[in-house]
Formats: structure tokens, sequence, C-alpha cells
């Protein structure tokens, strides 16, 4: 592993690495904050919460736009950021974010080519991504909270449901919440997955908690939606995930704010009270 720059940040510490990925197959990058409390030297270890970052986005861009590392601090929480997919792949169209290439892994391992050697997410995220952070990180693996922005939402409320026990906390601010049923989701899994439906729905948050015969989550999901974001109706469906989660009796907070649209802004606005979200489950 490669750390390529540091940064003192609110008593703690904003990394940028780099890693040789097995999973992938290529160099991988990702963002870690470290707290004061993870400094120490006194060798204890402190939570994590992973953040999944949308479509066109870096392992920098959480880092430098939601203002989280104040909270995280103060919490005493580590952030990890993945990228959000391979690059340099050298795949026909990996250079458009909007044909399943750059900012557009949707946290899940592709199945069909030329997809499926490079584009496994999923695995990445859980096989070595996170194995390495509590290698080389003073954090405490059983204490991993997940919480992500639109696409990034929806992975972080899929893994977690596909992965019972791994993730003690989920949040998810602006999901894509039926992905099976709007563009994003439809053309992802399409090009990753193929045309099975079936395939499908096991990424798909509101089919997975649907099918729960028992809460995942009791303690609960916290999700925000801003109601002036312009991809509401047509891509996320907060409403779809509203309806699974009453039928399978999982409890849900799902927060509508007039006025925010999708941006950082937005994440800003609500990230600590994600954080503290988190904090109060993986105490």
């Amino acid at each position: 592993m490669e750390l390529l720059s540091a940064h003192a940040s609110f008593g703690g510490e904003q990394r940028f690495c780099r890693h040789p990925s097995r999973e992938i197959g290529l160099p991988m990058r990702f963002s870690i904050y470290l707290p004061p409390a993870a400094l120490g030297g006194t060798g204890a270890k402190v939570p994590l919460v992973v953040y999944l970052a949308g479509l066109t986005c870096t392992e920098e861009t959480f880092p430098a736009k939601a203002g989280a590392q104040r909270f995280a601090a103060e919490l005493g929480l580590a952030i990890l950021c993945p990228d959000t997919s391979p690059r340099g792949a050298g795949v026909p169209g990996e250079a458009d974010d909007w044909d399943f290439g750059v900012g557009a892994g949707f946290f899940l391992d592709a199945t069909r080519e030329p997809w499926q050697r490079h584009w496994r997410m999923e695995s990445y995220l859980l096989e070595e991504l996170l194995p390495l952070a509590g290698e080389a990180f003073p954090v405490d693996a059983g204490r991993v909270g997940l919480l992500g922005h639109s696409m990034g939402g929806h992975g972080a409320l899929t893994l977690a449901l596909r992965h019972p026990g791994r993730f003690r906390s989920v949040s998810a601010l602006a999901p894509i919440c039926a992905p099976s049923e709007v563009p994003w989701g439809v053309k992802a899994f399409s090009g990753y997955l193929g045309e099975d439906r079936a395939a499908w729905s096991r990424h798909d948050a509101s089919a997975l908690i649907a099918a729960c015969a028992a809460p995942p989550f009791p303690g609960g999901i916290l999700v925000d939606q801003g109601l002036a974001d312009r991809f509401l109706a047509g891509q996320l469906r907060p409403e779809r995930l509203e309806e699974a989660c009453a039928k399978a009796g999982q409890p849900l907070r799902l927060r509508r704010h007039a006025g925010y649209d999708h941006s950082y802004y937005f994440v800003a606005t609500f990230v600590a009270d994600h954080l503290r979200h988190h904090a109060g489950s993986l105490a």
C-alpha cells in the first residue's frame, strides 16, 4: 500500500492511499480519515464508517466536499472511502461514466463481458479493502457501518442487506432505492448482469428488504431525501423502500426535506446526523 498524501484535520488525519488490487486486477485508490482517538498511540481501535459515493465521484469527493471530518473527530469514527469503479482497464466505454465505467461500479460483481474481469466492486470492498483497512489502520473490524449517497446509497443498502451480520449500521442519502425499476439501474444491471431480472433483484434494496422474514436492522435505517432533487421521481424512488420496509417490519426513518437537491450541499447538511446514527450503533 502506498500513502499518496496525508493532511491534518480536526486533530486527526485525512489520508489518501493506493494499492494493487487482486480482486480488481488493477491499482485502486481509497481515502481514510483517522480521528484523534486513532492517533493517540494507545493501541485502541475505533469504529469504522464506510462511505460509498455516487456516479462520477472518486475517493476524494466525500473528504473534500462533505465536511465530515469535524464530526468524525468528535464522535471518534474513522471514515473509509473507496473509489467507485475500476480505472484504466482499457474497456471500450470505460471513460464514459454513464456507460458502466468511471464512477459507475454500482458496488456489485459483474457477470458479463467485458466487465466481469475488473468490475468486482462488491468482492473488492468485502474481501479485500475492509480486511486491508483492518490490518493497516487502528480500526475495529467488528464495528463497521455503511453510508452512501445516490449510487453509493444503493450500494450501502444492498451490501448491508446481502451480508447479514457484516455491518452493524446502515444509512443513505438520496439512494437509488429500486434500481430494477429506474433507468440508471436498468442500464447498469443490463450491462453488468445481463437480462436475468432475478439477478437484478439480488442487488435491489427494496426487493431485498421485502423478502426479509425478520427486520435485518432492528435499530433502524436512516435515509434522507431532498424534495428538490431532480432525480427523485425518475431515478431514486424512496417510496418503494418505504413500502418494502413497512412490509418487512423494518424500522425506517425516511426524512424528506423541502428545498434540498442531490448535490453535496445536501450531503454536507445532513452528514452529521448520519455519523451520529452510526456512532450510536457502533459504540
